[in-house]
């Protein structure tokens, strides 16, 4: 009896560790399944995380791209303001500079050049020594020398009768020289 109990109790035993074994076994699946379909799962958010950080990372180069070229452009452009901003200055100074005195006579008699010289006044900043002297024999021709307060350098060559004038005053070449200087393409 002793014997059949012992092979009752192994036959048992051997039953519940079968049992056992494969409730371990199917525990052990089930836990697998599980941690497949969590690592999936992980991967696949992983995944998402990295498509978007790529994305981002993308759009914050073309907008550092964007930015780059804009900030390109600005130092161009501010550049190109700068430039023609001297330009200009040095342009009024020689144009003050060079319309005095004998030169300012000589720009005036070439105005005046083949023209009936009676006609025409010439219309300075201030009648100096120099002008007359340069301009003596115009002045016998009948060109009339008269200050005026709306030139302050260079002349202005008005016609006697009123019908009009020739502007060569600091200012009018200086506009009319400024739109070259101004179209200035730096690249």
């Amino acid at each position: 009896m002793e014997l059949q109990i012992q092979n009752l109790v192994s036959s048992i035993r051997k039953e519940g560790i079968e049992a056992a074994n494969k409730e371990a076994d199917s525990i052990i699946a089930e836990a697998k399944k599980k941690a497949e379909a969590i690592v999936a799962g992980a991967k696949t958010e992983a995944q998402q995380y990295k498509d978007g950080a790529e994305k981002e990372i993308a759009i914050l180069r073309e907008s550092a791209a964007v930015s780059a070229e804009q900030a390109k452009r600005d130092a161009v452009l501010s550049f190109k303001a700068e430039v023609q901003g001297e330009f200009e200055k040095i342009l009024a100074a020689d144009i003050s500079k060079e319309l005095s005195g004998a030169a300012l006579g000589k720009l005036i008699r070439a105005a005046v050049a083949g023209e009936d010289i009676s006609a025409y006044a010439a219309e300075v900043s201030e009648v100096s020594d120099a002008l007359k002297a340069e301009l003596a024999k115009e002045i016998k021709g009948g060109l009339e020398i008269r200050p005026t307060k709306s030139v302050q350098q260079g002349f202005r060559l008005a016609a006697k009768d009123g019908s009009g004038y020739f502007d060569c005053s600091d200012d009018a070449i200086m506009e009319m020289l400024m739109p070259y200087f101004r179209n200035l393409d730096f690249q």
